[in-house]
């Protein structure tokens, strides 16, 4: 017969098991719910992965400017490091368990994917076998080949603003060093492009005591206001002479275009804006001759910080010449209470129309395409489009073609017919002028890169 004792502690410990029961249960339930709703959003995520993919195959073939990637899916195993990598959030997605590069457009060059893959799966260059990009040839000073002129940042292929704060410092370091030095009324150095890489070159210039103008043909933030991101991601911090470091993470535009007037008051910058320059050439005694809109300015050295965009291509229409007409938006305010026209069909001319939609104080938009439907914009863009469209806040003429532009109002032909519309501003998002195109009448050699590094 056992103890009492043993049989008071079995009943103890089947009381416990019982207890335990129901919070095993409840365990198991609350697991099995957070593996459902991650299993949902894996899927959902999943879905729109696919369907962006098949949004960018419908644009055909987009190949980034800058420097991006290209992954072997044969290596690939699909860890997801890259993924989680890539400060920009919106490029590379896991894809039926492989990573693919979705948003083409949105890289810039940050490179983050190449050291976290575990596999060696992923190449970085400059655009493919099908599309090339072509690019300046430059030495590691970034010097091109006419001795004195260099090509600085995103227009060298690297859309990234440290790789552009980086490479104005280091041609500037290059040129300190140089034995070129002005003669007669000549700078030592004309950088051109107020963008990051020209404000960068022009500081360390400063610093180093050499006799420097920077030239822009736009206002200053022009170039940032043309990024296709709201918010705008700093891997690492900025570091620009004579100012110190910049350590933010995320900047908007305007908080960068902030920056950029702080550090302009704050350095006494010498920048001439509104100078378009349109030529190179060798004068007699070894010095650069600059031909620009504001007269020809000579220098030892000449810095090329342009950009991509290139010359905005024109309408060439009659009225055209009217300081109505503009080729960027830099910001909605100066359009307030006028009836404003928008022309082109790209995502530009689409995110110029959305942000005066936004802005909601104009006293009308109207957008005018050449084509039936806006089809080689992003996705996004296009939803966002129609939205207003159909909303009545904007109005579409497709397919349509500016004939003339006159003091108030605008003249459109819209099928067989000519419409005449109330026009206060027209802004042109067309297209431009490549900016190989513009290297090479410089002089300068371009080579095309087809997916290569």
């Amino acid at each position: 017969m056992r103890p009492l004792s043993m049989d008071l502690l079995h009943l103890l410990r089947t009381a416990q098991s019982a207890q335990s029961l129901p919070i095993a249960i409840l365990g198991l339930l609350v697991a099995a719910a957070i593996y459902w709703l991650w299993a949902r959003h894996l899927k959902k995520r999943h879905q729109k992965a696919v369907a962006l993919l098949e949004d960018m195959a419908a644009l055909g073939e987009v190949v980034p400017d800058t420097i991006h990637p290209v992954i072997d899916l044969d290596l690939c195993i699909g860890s997801g490091a890259c993924v989680r990598a890539c400060p920009e959030r919106n490029v590379l997605e896991l894809v039926h368990g492989q990573a693919r590069l979705l948003n083409p457009l949105a890289c810039i060059g940050h490179s983050a994917c190449l050291p976290a893959c575990p596999v060696n799966a992923i190449r970085l260059v400059f655009g493919s076998a099908e599309r090339g990009v072509e690019l300046p040839t430059v030495d590691p000073n970034f010097q091109t080949t006419r001795e004195g002129v260099y090509v600085i940042g995103e227009l060298g292929g690297m859309g990234l603003i440290r790789n552009a704060v980086s490479q104005g410092r280091q041609a500037a370091d290059h040129v300190a060093r140089s034995p070129r030095r002005a003669m007669g009324d000549a700078y030592d150095v004309a950088v051109v492009g107020a963008g990051p890489a020209g404000i960068s070159a022009t500081l360390r210039l400063m610093e180093a005591s050499r006799r420097v103008i920077l030239l822009e043909r736009d206002t200053i933030g022009s170039t940032i206001m043309h990024y296709p991101r709201a918010k705008v991601v700093m891997t690492g911090a900025l570091e620009f002479p004579l100012i110190g470091t910049v350590r933010r993470k995320k900047m908007s535009k305007e908080e960068l275009i902030a920056l950029w007037q702080s550090i302009i008051d704050r350095s006494h910058l010498p920048i001439q804006t509104g100078v378009h320059v349109e030529g190179v050439a060798a004068d007699a005694d070894g010095m650069w001759r600059l031909a620009t809109s504001a007269g020809p300015v000579r220098a030892a050295n000449v810095m090329l910080g342009l950009g991509r965009r290139g010359t905005p291509r024109k309408l060439n229409v009659p009225g055209e010449e009217q300081a109505k007409v503009h080729y960027t938006l830099v910001e909605p305010d100066p359009f307030r209470g006028k009836h404003v026209l928008v022309v082109g069909g790209g995502n530009s001319a689409v995110e110029n129309v959305l942000a005066l939609s936004d802005f909601n104080e104009c006293a009308s938009i109207t957008i005018s395409y050449r084509r039936s439907a806006f089809a080689r914009c992003r996705a996004e863009n296009r939803r966002r489009i129609d939205e207003v469209i159909h909303s009545g806040k904007v109005v579409a003429l497709l397919p349509s073609e500016v004939k003339s532009i006159g003091t108030k109002e605008a003249v459109l032909t819209v099928g067989a017919k000519d419409m005449t519309i109330a026009n206060d501003s027209v802004i042109v998002q067309i297209g431009g002028t490549a900016p190989s195109e513009l290297l090479r009448k410089f002089g300068i050699e371009v080579v095309t890169k087809r997916g290569e590094g």
